[in-house]
């Protein structure tokens, strides 16, 4: 069989996309594009393995274009010269643009008269935010479309297609127990390829038995994976509690537990999730009571996500024990809680015409929109006017907290600034 598994079960059509649905479902801005032959440059980013280049191909496929690929940090300009050739004398293309916030400004250039004149169709990928990381140049040609993280359900179905394709996928009988079948699902950790890549070495490290049948028990994916499966359960609802557990350990701040749980999540070679639920925890949890542990925590958690496992669990270690023992405030999510309550209820209320837009020249003397009153022009940078709309005046959403210095500091602000409304003072 030619090619990896996961280069097999490349999409060819729309159809075959796996998940992905608010893009490439029935009525879908992608799959419009497509059914309208009205194809246009994109730029698709999201994590590793989650459908960026097989939506490229699916494209490619549906349309008929030609499909090149195109790495934006190992290939040369002279490859992207060959590609735009091509392009020209074929009439177009379909061009997947790898890691394409590396673009240098030599093939930029040589790629953006391209994207004019339509002789290629651009479909950019990147992890990286491009609203960030890709240069304006770019952005302005192109469609910008975030995807999704794949669920436990699309990771597997792409597994069960594969064992179900007997073209693209094994030409041969394999058998995945239902137990072995959840732990690639949950430990591959949304990401597509690597679901298929352990696949193929289970499958392909296991001698068939007699009737050439080639038996995928549990065992034989652990080895294969190298990891455990004591973080899941047969339905990887256990991947979840073990993340709902870590949080509930750290807010109780039982540092023993948290630790035990993070390193069933390390175990697990769970980075993503454990970088995203510990940055959750910095701030709904510990929150104002100690905003250096946030800091601490986004610093720490970008660190690990580049130098990966195993060092990583090193930074892992720091942050949860920091975070355990650390006092708690949930002050913060409790009040815009509140106030996202009250706007639910009484919808978008009018805003004080003094507060709407307008020129202000930053002085008391020279006045501001609709007679706003411009705080740093008075001497205590506060001034007793009205912000909330006038329905939700009298509302108040933020109750300090005790437990930490910081916030005793704002909760003592904010007593101050009460006393001053008290006194009508302006």
């Amino acid at each position: 069989m030619p090619h990896n598994l996961a280069l097999r079960m490349r999409p060819q059509t729309i159809d075959q996309v796996i998940g992905q649905k608010h893009l490439v479902g029935p009525g879908k801005i992608i799959r419009r594009m497509v059914e309208a032959n009205m194809l246009s440059s994109m730029i698709l980013y999201g994590p590793p393995g989650i459908g960026k280049t097989s939506i490229a191909s699916a494209i490619a496929g549906t349309t008929h274009f030609a499909f090149r690929t195109f790495n934006a940090t190992t290939d040369t300009k002279k490859r992207l010269q060959e590609i735009g050739e091509e392009a020209k004398f074929s009439g177009g293309l379909v061009l997947m643009l790898d890691e394409i916030h590396r673009l240098d400004k030599p093939k930029q250039d040589f790629l953006l008269p391209l994207l004019e004149n339509g002789n290629i169709i651009m479909i950019g990928a990147t992890t990286e935010n491009p609203f960030f990381s890709v240069t304006p140049a770019v952005r302005s040609r192109v469609q910008i479309f975030e995807l999704e993280p794949l669920s436990n359900e699309d990771i597997k179905e792409a597994i069960q297609n594969a064992l179900a394709d007997k073209e693209r996928g094994f030409d041969f009988k394999v058998k995945l127990n239902e137990d072995a079948l959840n732990f690639i699902t949950t430990a591959t950790n949304g990401d597509l390829r690597s679901a298929f890549n352990s696949l193929e070495l289970a499958v392909m490290s296991t001698q068939p038995d007699k009737k050439d049948l080639r038996h995928i028990t549990l065992d034989t994916v652990e080895n294969s994976l190298q990891r455990s499966y004591i973080t899941m359960d047969k339905d990887g609802d256990g991947h979840y509690d073990v993340l709902s557990a870590l949080q509930k350990s750290i807010r109780g701040s039982d540092v023993d537990a948290s630790l035990h749980y993070a390193a069933r999540l390390i175990e697990g070679g769970d980075l993503p999730s454990l970088a995203r639920r510990l940055t959750v925890i910095a701030y709904e949890d510990i929150g104002l009571a100690n905003p250096e542990a946030q800091v601490h925590t986004v610093t720490a958690m970008e660190a690990a996500q580049r130098i990966g496992f195993p060092e990583a669990r090193i930074l892992i270690a720091n942050v949860v024990i920091d975070l355990a023992l650390s006092p708690k405030s949930n002050s913060a999510i409790t009040a815009i809680d509140k106030a996202m309550a009250d706007l639910r209820q009484s919808g978008n209320l009018p805003i004080p015409r003094h507060l709407r837009d307008g020129h202000y020249a930053g002085s008391k003397e020279l006045g501001n929109a609709e007679g706003y009153k411009y705080p740093h022009a008075y001497p205590e940078k506060w001034v007793n006017q009205q912000y909330l709309p006038d329905k939700l005046k009298s509302s108040s959403y933020f109750d300090p907290n005790e437990t930490g210095k910081y916030e005793r500091a704002l909760g003592a602000t904010l007593e101050k600034i009460k006393q001053l409304k008290s006194q009508k003072r302006d």
